[in-house]
């Protein structure tokens, strides 16, 4: 399995891409499920590295694989981050709804009011990651633009 720190870092500490609103709102999230405190010491830099797969870390992945606890937990900072980018562009209550199954395959959905404003199938969690910062943050801005544009169309649903 992937393991950031017997590889090299790639996302410098200097990094554009560490400012835009996407990537900081990953770090938050990364830091709030943080309950032992491992990320106090570390950048932000750091703490998102592993969301960086190279294609020489997507290689060391296996192809079939069983997520584990921490790449289960970078979906959910992935997808916790987008809702709150949802809720900060619609001023409504988006709320993150993430099923994986142990083998790496779910649904994350995110809602607003009575709206499904978002709906990804999961698969291969084990593999999840961005070949960049400036990557994560193209995806996540198609998919946070796709859902407040369905939200603003539905508003009234939204609103229930």
């Amino acid at each position: 399995m992937f393991d950031a720190q017997e590889q090299q870092a790639v996302v410098r500490e200097d990094d554009q891409a560490l400012q835009q609103p996407i990537i900081r709102q990953m770090v938050v999230q990364l830091r709030a499920m943080d309950s032992y405190g491992t990320y106090d010491t570390w950048s932000d830099a750091r703490v998102l590295d592993p969301l960086v797969l190279t294609k020489e870390r997507r290689k060391a992945i296996p192809v079939v694989g069983d997520p584990d606890e921490t790449t289960i937990s970078r979906v959910k900072a992935y997808y916790n981050a987008l809702a709150q980018l949802v809720e900060g562009e619609t001023g409504l209550l988006a709320v993150p709804v993430i099923n994986i199954t142990h083998e790496g395959f779910g649904r994350a959905l995110i809602l607003v009011g009575k709206l499904v404003a978002l709906d990804k199938t999961l698969r291969d969690v084990h593999r999840f990651g961005f070949e960049s910062l400036d990557a994560l943050a193209g995806e996540a801005q198609k998919l946070v633009d796709k859902a407040v544009s369905l939200v603003n169309g539905n508003r009234a649903v939204a609103e229930l």
